[in-house]
């Protein structure tokens, strides 16, 4: 049941021009069935994705498929976009007052949405680590594209939050190697961190079943068809947005016979399309959460009032981040007792 104690107000970041973005108060509607008042505790700044639209570089051609699920606004701005957002119910159907939440949503302090846009997020799992929730979606349908088999032999190429994700998830399978594989040597930390080997890539491992591609350059994709072995897959998970990319397709790709194949997280991937929903692929990924290794891709923490400032440092080079979380005013207040006062 909803109340008349709803806020009237709410505060968002949104875009507003290119390389420019403010905070802004908009009104905030009461929720009505099968809708909850959601206020926000943590957001994370997806550093690749995030960056391409504060720099308006979406392509308008595929503008329409780039929306986040609740964004608002069109492409190049003003828009309000984000989809890493962790909150607790305040009103909303019974059993789900005062319970945690991940949620595609934008960085808002406050907002409504349906319950079936909602994820619920586990008791060991702690409020600020499920704002990886949507990324650890995005490297599950990767491996859900790839189908890594036993014994296998694989590369990520470009340790970044979403390589690293990938080479996280896959360190558990029964591989024959596992290499993550960057250009800066300071990302071996990571891997170390991680329990991966790392390579830089003149000394990558080649003749791999699958290799990852995350770096979003060309000399990356261009590594990696020389790294994957005759016949082998590159599961391309970059977006260049407006960049143009050039590829030597008469080297290793036409002679070996390769492949290169997308996984865009819009939709599951087509091995698990009909038996998965995104919901099913929400909640296994916030279930993944539970162990601690993920907090290495936490990298630093901004209050939300600073929120255009970090956004800003980050696209400068300014802030260097895996992930960058957002803190809300009452978040220190709102941590899961069961867990989070472990940490």
């Amino acid at each position: 049941m909803t109340n008349q104690t709803s806020p009237t107000h709410a505060t968002a970041y949104w875009t507003t021009a290119k390389e420019h973005g403010e905070l802004r108060t908009e009104d905030l509607s009461a929720p009505g069935p099968g809708e909850a008042l959601v206020r926000t505790l943590y957001s994370g700044i997806s550093k690749g994705t995030e960056m391409v639209v504060h720099a308006g570089a979406v392509p308008p051609r595929v503008a329409e498929e780039m929306r986040a699920p609740r964004q608002e606004g069109e492409f190049p701005g003003p828009v309000k976009f984000g989809y890493l957002s962790v909150g607790v119910v305040e009103e909303g159907p019974e059993g789900w007052t005062g319970q945690r939440v991940f949620c595609l949503n934008p960085h808002q302090d406050r907002y409504v949405a349906s319950i079936s846009s909602l994820t619920k997020i586990p008791d060991d799992v702690p409020s600020r680590r499920a704002v990886l929730t949507g990324t650890v979606e995005t490297a599950v349908n990767a491996l859900w594209e790839a189908g890594p088999r036993l014994g296998d032999r694989v590369a990520v190429v470009g340790a970044g939050l979403v390589g690293g994700m990938v080479a996280t998830l896959l360190r558990t399978f029964p591989l024959e190697r596992l290499q993550l594989v960057d250009l800066d040597p300071g990302r071996k930390q990571l891997a170390d961190t991680l329990g991966i080997d790392f390579a830089h890539p003149d000394d990558a491992l080649a003749d791999c079943d699958i290799v990852f591609h995350c770096s979003a350059s060309q000399e990356g994709l261009e590594r990696s068809l020389q790294l994957v072995g005759d016949e082998g897959d590159v599961i391309e998970m970059s977006w260049y947005a407006n960049r143009q990319v050039t590829l030597p397709l008469g080297e290793d790709f036409h002679a070996r016979r390769l492949s290169i194949r997308a996984s865009q997280v819009g939709v599951v991937a087509r091995a698990r399309r009909h038996r998965r929903t995104n919901a099913d692929r929400l909640n296994l990924a916030v279930s993944l959460l539970k162990d601690p290794v993920f907090d290495a891709f936490l990298t630093g923490t901004s209050p939300f009032d600073e929120l255009p400032g970090v956004v800003q440092d980050l696209a400068h080079g300014n802030l260097e981040a895996l992930c960058h979380v957002i803190e809300y005013p009452g978040a220190e207040n709102s941590k899961n007792p069961t867990r989070e006062n472990q940490r």
